[in-house]
């Protein structure tokens, strides 16, 4: 086995460089294409999730793998591979296995115990199936990692240590509130159909959101997702709805939760604070709001808590939005409720937002935006869940929980008053405090045993073509030695001279029991590749015959636990 992984994930890679580094189905597609070209490989394939990228191979030379592994995936990434080199890890044979079969327990997860990379690895699989990148090595790889998983769900309790992100990222923006209750009545807007949002959507329903919009670039998609939703009986109201008409959904939500595989952001920070202005502006809770009708202008109405000067200035930073200026910059609405006694360090509109309504133009509003955000970046200068928990759930007009990578919602929106959002990132450093099940230890022992197993049926499996070419070079040995004895006892009948083969033949599969069956013990006991040189070195075996055997075993259907897709 020269089972090798290259990839980054969570833990050895900032939220930024995942994002940039994200694969598309294309592109998943082509890299594998391209390993499989690339002389170190012989099969592989990808387990692309929001929280990692790794590519599996089997490869010919340890060094040659990593370095054309690495290259390919900062090609197919678009990370320069110098950028992207301190982020990668490498693990090899044992090493490789066991991270897998980690991942697949959820201990590698970024919420401990979540079972959705199940699915992903399944997914992960049936790509290379279906492309045919996924040889022996690689199949069986992925049914062990996907049996082990199975196993840590069945016979421990990690699913108490973890859950799902989206349970995790609901209870992050409930703020300490019980989902339940924090959920109950709302409205809720879900972006994207896939198998996260559908997730998304079924978890809104059971926790008792009132009514969910569904927003899909392809409409049967948010369509088949609302029927199921309005099938599953717990009483949610849903409809899909266009994805232009999302921008005047967030009027009437109370949160969003987005998850698609768009390449750029879905909901910008001018979006969501044209939603809330007018959200403010009317007065009303999302539940309160017309059904299904045109937000009015928010500009002639003043948001609650801001007195007319100040609602003024957000006034106009709406009006620059829907205009698709800059100047609409969400760090300059933030400042409207700066401390009195902060620094201005420059600005040129100043602390008070009042100064902005008498003669400041487009350029120097735009310089306040880039000096709020200065501020900003000072202010984070602490832990940035600190930052974003600071408002109790109560507080929050509009939840935001943006489960895509890379992001599909802008992250400057957090700095909106009203606005909570939780990200990838955010989730990453929440889960970072959140406490361990004791069954974490237990799962760790089946990801040993697993390991070990595998392990030992890969060695196994190694010698087992070698030991049938000594027993086919044997067999032709007694079949030799038969016809030379006919040739010099003519006078044998059929009775005597299968006799004769009879027991020459036990003789040689007597000599040749017990040093096969040991050989095969040892082989599967770390360190007993190398028997299987020594078997062929000790029989002159030629290695041709050896390979032939092999490539017959791996083309054979019935070796195969399961030749279609994983289950």
């Amino acid at each position: 086995m020269s089972l090798l992984v290259v990839g980054l994930s969570h833990r050895s890679a900032p939220v930024s460089v995942l994002e940039r580094a994200s694969l598309s189905a294309d592109a998943k597609t082509k890299l594998l294409h391209d390993t499989l070209a690339a002389e170190p490989a012989t099969e592989a394939t990808v387990l692309a999730t929001c929280n990692r990228i790794e590519l599996y191979a089997d490869v010919d030379k340890f060094h040659a793998g990593v370095a054309e592994l690495s290259t390919l995936l900062a090609q197919h990434s678009g990370v320069a591979l110098e950028e992207l080199t301190p982020y990668l890890y490498v693990h090899y044979e044992d090493r490789a296995v066991h991270h897998l079969f980690s991942v697949a327990c959820g201990l590698d997860s970024m919420v401990v115990g979540e079972g959705q990379i199940l699915g992903q690895i399944k997914d992960a699989l049936a790509l290379g199936q279906d492309l045919h990148s996924a040889g022996r090595l690689i199949n069986d790889l992925f049914q062990q990692a996907l049996r082990a998983g199975k196993r840590a769900h069945s016979e421990t309790g990690i699913d108490r240590a973890g859950q799902s992100l989206v349970t995790f990222g609901l209870e992050q923006l409930a703020v300490g509130t019980p989902v339940a209750e924090w959920a109950r009545g709302k409205r809720a807007l879900v972006i994207g159909a896939g198998s996260m949002s559908s997730l998304a959507a079924a978890t809104l329903a059971r926790v008792g959101v009132a009514e969910i919009a569904v927003a899909n670039r392809t409409a049967e998609r948010a369509e088949r997702l609302a029927e199921i939703l309005v099938a599953s009986g717990t009483g949610v109201t849903a409809v899909a709805i266009p994805m232009a008409e999302v921008a005047d959904e967030l009027t009437r939500v109370d949160m969003v939760v987005s998850c698609t595989g768009a390449t750029g952001l879905v909901l910008t920070a001018d979006d969501v604070l044209a939603a809330v202005s007018w959200g403010a502006a009317a007065g009303l809770a999302p539940a309160e709001r017309e059904d299904r009708g045109a937000a009015p202008d928010p500009a002639p109405h003043a948001p609650a808590g801001l007195d007319s000067a100040d609602a003024d200035v957000l006034a106009r930073l709406v009006a620059a939005a829907e205009a698709g200026g800059r100047i609409a910059d969400a760090g300059a609405a933030r400042t409207i409720s700066a401390p009195a006694d902060a620094e201005a360090d420059g600005c040129p509109v100043g602390l008070d937002g009042r100064s902005a309504l008498t003669g400041v133009d487009a350029n120097s509003l735009e310089l306040h935006g880039t000096w709020a955000d200065q501020g900003e970046a000072a202010a984070q200068r602490q832990p940035r869940r600190s930052a974003r928990t600071q408002a109790h759930a109560s507080d929050v007009r509009l939840a935001l929980l943006d489960l895509a990578m890379p992001r599909d919602i802008d992250a400057a929106v957090h700095r909106i008053p009203g606005v909570r959002l939780v990200d990838i990132e955010s989730l990453a450093e929440a889960s970072a405090d959140a406490p361990m099940a004791a069954d974490v230890d237990a799962v760790r022992g089946i990801v040993a045993q697993e390991v070990a197993t595998f392990g030992a049926a890969q060695r196994a499996a190694h010698i087992t073509p070698t030991v049938v070419a000594l027993r086919a070079m044997a067999a032709e040995v007694v079949a030799m030695e038969v016809a030379r004895l006919d040739g010099r006892l003519p006078d044998l009948d059929e009775r005597q001279r299968a006799e004769v083969t009879q027991t020459v033949r036990r003789v040689v599969d007597k000599l040749l029991h017990a040093p096969t069956v040991r050989v095969k013990q040892l082989a599967s006991e770390p360190g007993g590749a190398g028997y299987a040189d020594a078997l062929r070195e000790l029989f002159d075996l030629d290695p041709q015959t050896v390979a032939s055997v092999s490539r017959a075993d791996a083309a054979d259907p019935k070796n195969d636990d399961d030749p279609g897709r994983a289950s």
